[in-house]
């Protein structure tokens, strides 16, 4: 398989793992969580430093992961309380984390080359010159990393599709009919923030939040089925993926970017023929 063809698998498996979860953050509007945890990780890569003193990628992602998990059980924990709207839990927790990251560099690691670019954040460009050998054959270690959160991403939306559904459509029946929206919840955020910063070391923050919410967003606007829903999400994220890659070899820009824009695009077209099949019925 030749570079191009791995970095548009490598961001077909981010489309993939973050379109299983996507449609259940734009749905439970939670469309922030994804930017929230990838300022959120700063103090985990602080304390593996402070620790261990390294800023080896396993566990730089282990304390990234730690603290994106924190993250998202504080906005959970404050959407419970009902005293704090989702997008308000949202904007109160990622930034006092981040805050607490940012001292951490300043106080403890200052001289020191010690920072998101640094650490997780990763080009999608250079994903197949970091490869792994399995069975005698050398693969790249992003798109194996990937391949698997997808496949657990899959498991747990498979064995959980009814109780997420119930959930995130009427949390209040759920709670009657005693399916723990609360747990879901938390379940359900935990995995996003699993996927997000295995996906940031890889290819970078810019597409995995887009991956997250935009084909989702897309999506929204074009079916009111879920499990449609879902399926239109990975295919956006698929499309975008592959037409990006055309699109920055084209233009010789970024890979991300190019993704980025071309997602971006696929929603004002979905918008754009919301708004006309609106127009068309009411002047029906």
């Amino acid at each position: 398989m030749n570079d191009d063809a791995v970095i548009v698998v490598v961001a077909g498996l981010v489309a993939t793992a973050c379109g299983l979860l996507g449609p259940f953050l734009v749905l439970r509007r939670m469309a922030l969580l994804s930017d929230a945890v990838s300022h959120a990780v700063l103090p985990g890569i602080v304390a593996v430093w402070l620790i261990g003193q390294t800023r080896a990628p396993l566990p730089v992602i282990a304390g990234a992961v730690v603290f994106a998990v924190l993250c998202v059980l504080a906005i959970d924990a404050l959407r419970a309380s009902r005293l704090v709207a989702s997008d308000a839990a949202i904007a109160l927790t990622f930034p006092a984390l981040f805050s607490l990251g940012v001292l951490g560099v300043t106080r403890f690691a200052e001289g020191i080359h010690l920072d998101l670019d640094s650490t997780i954040y990763g080009e999608i460009a250079f994903t197949p010159f970091d490869t792994i050998t399995l069975g005698g054959l050398p693969f790249a270690r992003a798109a194996v990393v990937l391949a698997v959160v997808t496949a657990l991403n899959a498991l747990f939306v498979g064995l959980l599709w009814k109780e997420l559904r119930a959930t995130t459509f009427d949390p209040e029946f759920s709670t009657a009919i005693r399916l723990r929206p609360r747990l879901l919840s938390r379940l359900l955020l935990g995995a996003v923030a699993v996927t997000a910063v295995a996906s940031f070391e890889a290819v970078g923050a810019i597409l995995v939040v887009t991956m997250l919410i935009v084909p989702a967003a897309t999506a929204y606007l074009l079916t009111e089925r879920l499990i449609v829903m879902v399926g239109l999400t990975v295919a956006v994220g698929w499309f975008g993926a592959i037409a990006g890659h055309r699109v920055a070899l084209m233009l010789d820009s970024s890979i991300a970017g190019a993704v980025g824009l071309v997602c971006v695009a696929c929603f004002a077209l979905a918008l754009l023929a919301r708004l006309a099949s609106r127009r068309v019925v009411r002047s029906s």
